[in-house]
């Protein structure tokens, strides 16, 4: 209804019939009830203010995203319904401004908040008075998740260079290591008898071609981990394949006194991945969660599934992850560790992603790390999600 109607109806309602004056009251109500039903409808948050930042309105889409009671903030100021959010702090009264958002209760998430002023309909543009100010809020978390994902992938490939060139830069050199290592042990062998007999000189000679094997090995396996090889998949048992994991780094849990719980989902089907590579990154999970834990912590690993995908989770009681750096944990280089390369935990969101998986970490300081890795079914189908339900305010 517009504006006009409405000022007319103010300024002719002494001379309405009584009988009309409902009739009017339920028009205006109609008219009110369809807009609200077409503002809750939509995936935008709006949110009107006073022009001292009172809320008069806010649909459901915004309390959603704030956690809040969208009738218990009616009258409130927008700073305290709202803590953090001072329109005052980063633009004047009439200026239009659109600003990004980090939002973390009741979920993390990123929104996009377009500000405008509301003016009185004043036909002299010197006489025009602020009445208020609309908000419009709009959900930017899968942009900048799919973003960060390409940021993320160009890292990958730099890295990728990267050790491609280091690794031929040392591997040339170990190669003629050991082939001159090879001839001296030839020489020693077909030399004079006191030469041939020196056994600490052999054995010395055998440490060092050990060790130059051992770095060609090492450089191998990096270059393995790290270079974006397509999956060979087979259908797979998911329990096996997670405790076959388990029992390889049984050795290395014993000699750390650490307490390993298995807990396997029951009936899950089968999922088709590349064994080896989730084998590796179930290693890299789990040798994680070891330097994060003194002697004797505890390591729970649990598998189920839900209508679209089967997942582990495996949780430690160390140390935690400060929240300031969570994000960073999957990135090139970045480590907490002293002795840390920064490249493990990137090497197990390649693989998992190579297989349309996700990983998620949950961690607070003090409390742990949990991973959750989550690959599709093969049965997978279409479903809805469920809707988010506001969390109640704290």
């Amino acid at each position: 209804m517009n504006r006009g109607f409405i000022d007319k109806l103010v300024e002719r309602i002494r001379h309405v019939e009584p009988a009309d004056v409902g009739h009017y009251l339920q028009i205006l109500s109609e008219e009110k009830g369809f807009l609200e039903t077409i503002f809750n409808a939509i995936l935008e948050g709006v949110i009107v203010t006073d022009p001292q930042d009172h809320i008069i309105y806010l649909n459901k889409a915004a309390c959603s995203f704030f956690g809040m009671d969208g009738a218990g903030n009616i009258g409130r100021n927008l700073g305290e319904a709202i803590p953090g959010l001072d329109l005052h702090a980063v633009a004047a009264s009439g200026d239009v401004m659109s600003r990004d958002l980090e939002v973390f209760y009741p979920e993390r998430r990123f929104l996009n908040f377009y500000v405008t002023p509301l003016m009185s309909d004043e036909s002299d543009a010197a006489r025009r008075e602020l009445v208020g100010r609309a908000i419009i809020l709009r959900d930017i978390t899968e942009e900048r998740r799919e973003t960060q994902e390409t940021i993320e992938s160009e890292r990958f490939s730099a890295v990728t260079l990267l050790a491609a060139g280091v690794a031929h830069e040392i591997g040339n050199p170990l190669n003629s290591l050991d082939i001159q290592l090879q001839l001296i042990a030839r020489k020693l062998k077909n030399g004079p008898k006191g030469f041939a007999e020196e056994t600490d000189l052999q054995k010395s000679l055998s440490i060092a071609r050990g060790e130059v094997a051992r770095l060609d090995q090492i450089i191998s396996k990096f270059l393995k981990a790290v270079r974006p090889t397509p999956p060979e998949a087979e259908p797979s048992d998911f329990n096996s394949l997670i405790l076959e994991s388990v029992n390889f780094l049984k050795t290395e849990i014993e000699d750390r006194g650490i307490t390993v719980e298995f807990f396997p989902g029951k009936n899950l089907p089968p999922v088709t991945v590349d064994r080896n590579q989730i084998r590796q990154a179930i290693y890299n999970v789990i040798r994680n969660s070891f330097q994060a834990m003194e002697s004797k912590g505890h390591l729970r690993v649990v598998t189920g599934t839900d209508d679209t995908h089967i997942w582990v989770s495996i949780g430690d009681n160390g140390g935690g992850i400060d929240p300031k750096v969570a994000d960073k944990v999957f990135q090139p280089y970045f480590t907490t560790k002293k002795d840390g390369s920064g490249l493990g935990l990137l090497v197990v969101q390649r693989i998992v992603r190579a297989h349309g998986g996700e990983i998620d970490l949950k961690s607070a300081a003090g409390k742990g790390v949990l991973f959750t890795i989550r690959i599709p079914r093969d049965d997978r189908r279409i479903r809805f999600l469920p809707p988010i339900t506001p969390q109640p305010k704290k």
